[in-house]
């Protein structure tokens, strides 16, 4: 699974994906709970003809019936043998919310040393990666009048006041199994399944945008090893505060949905 990756932005958005890039400002790697871009269908229904618009989106997915907004802490992968039945995932698959994830490169864990070392996976050519996605709409919750404090949790993801618009979208990465893939079988902890996110080719990105539920299940299948590269990235080390503070967001989780 990844909860980590690096998206594409700025001007690679323009030259690879042709689609203007998104006015909100978002950090350069992402994690659950943090903006990042997305590319769905704009207007038009027919993949001949029809128009691609990428948003900010939070990673994480977060269903419309969320009351807290907080599942994007844990619906940031979605399998792709479950999807369809998942209540987190099933309403945005049955409805056609399919959305592309630009990446640059995404990372996971590497045990080879007996300990979790950060490993980088982007494509060999360096060109960013098009991750196949879901995405769902949450109506944001009021903002308290005057600034004056409500009594209650913060709502939502921490970045959602980014957003203007009452409606923010949220995403999930597809994934598939990687027992038997050359490079992603490498990751993740001794005894767990490996898994993969689906990462489209070129000339599959219109059809998974527009196309029906069952030509999309035909796409999501691993990627050609030999396109991949990866090599160890560990995380900076941040020096921890003097003063006890919340846990950052995200916090990785090891549940597989």
């Amino acid at each position: 699974m990844c909860t980590n990756y690096v998206p594409s932005r700025g001007e690679r958005l323009q030259a690879f994906f042709d689609v203007a890039p998104p006015s909100v400002s978002m950090r350069e790697q992402a994690y659950p709970g943090y903006l990042a871009p997305i590319l769905r269908p704009g207007h038009g229904t027919d993949p001949a003809d029809a128009t691609t618009q990428a948003v900010a989106a939070c990673f994480g997915l977060i269903p419309s019936w969320s009351r807290d907004g907080k599942n994007f802490r844990f619906c940031y992968n979605a399998r792709s043998e479950t999807v369809a039945d998942k209540p987190s995932f099933r309403h945005a698959w049955r409805q056609g919310q399919r959305c592309v994830i630009p990446a640059d490169a995404f990372f996971e864990p590497n045990y080879e040393s007996g300990r979790p070392v950060r490993w980088r996976i982007s494509a060999a050519d360096d060109t960013p990666l098009a991750l196949a996605g879901i995405w769902e709409a949450w109506r944001k919750p009021p903002a308290a009048i005057d600034g004056a404090p409500t009594g209650r949790q913060q709502l939502g993801p921490p970045e959602m006041a980014l957003i203007e618009q009452d409606w923010l979208i949220s995403f999930s990465m597809l994934t598939i199994n990687a027992d038997t893939h050359p490079v992603m079988r490498q990751f993740h902890a001794p005894g767990d399944e490996k898994r993969s996110v689906v990462m489209l080719e070129p000339d599959e990105i219109q059809q998974w945008l527009f196309g029906p539920p069952e030509q999309a299940f035909e796409m999501l299948h691993a990627y050609d090893a030999e396109r991949l590269k990866a090599r160890p990235d560990p995380a900076p080390i941040t020096q921890k505060p003097l003063k006890k503070q919340a846990p950052a967001i995200p916090v990785a989780q090891r549940k597989l949905l």
